[in-house]
């Protein structure tokens, strides 16, 4: 068995792609590594090189939109996908998009961001949270455009149901039905809506192929590594901007009802090619012990932000009773 067999045998796939830029010199297709340069082995690894302005990797629902959306303004633009695109995990959300549309009563955004605020126990990245709910409406009117079959009123309307805590007039309204659903598939609609828009456009698709890591210049990023898991190819994509859209981690919990493609492998290559100071915490406070137990990462930083919430919480709701508002 050659060593690089027992080194891809040996080794954690996360690191393989490491070892490899470490050990290996990687050549273009065609070209031969000089057996004397590496005495771990005798053969080359041939990269096939790829050159784009952009690259997506992942093809769920928001890599989709990033690919065609980059397409329709002139960049040349490949997508990474270790599935198919309809296979994403995209498919299996059940219950809708909560946006202001004001179908069903009168809403504001604004509502709908207090109520999201909130909803996080002060938690959330407000600055992304008010980009959120102000730009929903658009989003689902666009997808609708696009042919996302949204549930309708008898006048034809985008239905919109009670869904998530929703209120109306900042907590004292009562119940908001905001929430736009294809029955109990939107996600399967949704997915294999902008499958469909994406083949009109001239992206470039490598599907089955695992991206391993991050190409780093001088803190830049330039690129990824893949493999085809067809035939075990590396392949090399250089490109100006890189937008990785790989989903959730799921599966790096004890228990999760993610399916067993929720890897975290967009979060490992961020990480490793040292980007945690910037990503953001996936807090959750589950009542099972063990989970409990496992929601610290990062020197217990979730527990201080949980702390800094609830005084948060009391000082706004303090204002708020103080100006004859009511508690919220």
């Amino acid at each position: 068995m050659s060593s690089i067999l027992k080194v891809a045998m040996s080794r954690n796939p996360t690191t393989l792609a490491s070892y490899i830029n470490r050990n290996i010199r990687l050549t273009s297709v065609g070209a031969h590594r000089n057996a004397s340069s590496n005495t771990n082995t005798t053969t080359a690894y041939s990269v096939i090189d790829h050159k784009h302005d952009a690259l997506v990797i992942g093809a769920g629902g928001a890599g989709l939109r990033a690919a065609f959306g980059l397409v329709q303004e002139g960049f040349k633009t490949a997508v990474v996908t270790k599935l198919f695109p309809t296979r994403s995990h995209t498919v299996a959300a059940q219950g809708g998009i909560n946006a202001a549309l004001g179908n069903m009563e009168d809403d504001s955004w604004l509502w709908h961001m207090y109520d999201t605020v909130k909803g996080s126990d002060w938690l959330g990245d407000q600055d992304a949270i008010h980009y959120m709910t102000r730009e929903a409406p658009h989003a689902v009117i666009e997808l609708d455009n696009y042919g996302v079959p949204f549930s309708r009123t008898p006048e034809g309307k985008i239905y919109q149901r009670a869904f998530g805590g929703q209120s109306l007039q900042f907590g004292k309204g009562g119940q908001a039905h905001r929430c736009c659903a294809v029955a109990d598939r939107t996600g399967h609609s949704l997915l294999h809506t902008l499958y469909g828009q994406s083949l009109r456009y001239n992206c470039e698709y490598f599907i089955e192929y695992f991206a391993l890591d991050l190409l780093m210049e001088d803190g830049v990023c330039k690129g990824c590594i893949a493999i085809n898991l067809e035939d075990g190819t590396l392949h090399r994509f250089q490109a100006k901007n890189t937008i990785l859209a790989t989903g959730g981690t799921g599966r790096s919990y004890f228990s999760c009802t993610s399916a067993h493609t929720c890897t975290g492998d967009g979060t490992a290559m961020a990480a490793r090619a040292g980007f945690t100071e910037r990503r953001h915490g996936v807090c959750a406070v589950p009542s099972h012990g063990y989970l409990r137990r496992r929601l610290s990462y990062d020197g217990g930083l979730p527990r201080r932000r949980w702390l800094f919430g609830e005084r948060q919480r009391r000082t706004l709701h303090g204002a708020i009773r103080a100006g004859g508002q009511g508690s919220g």
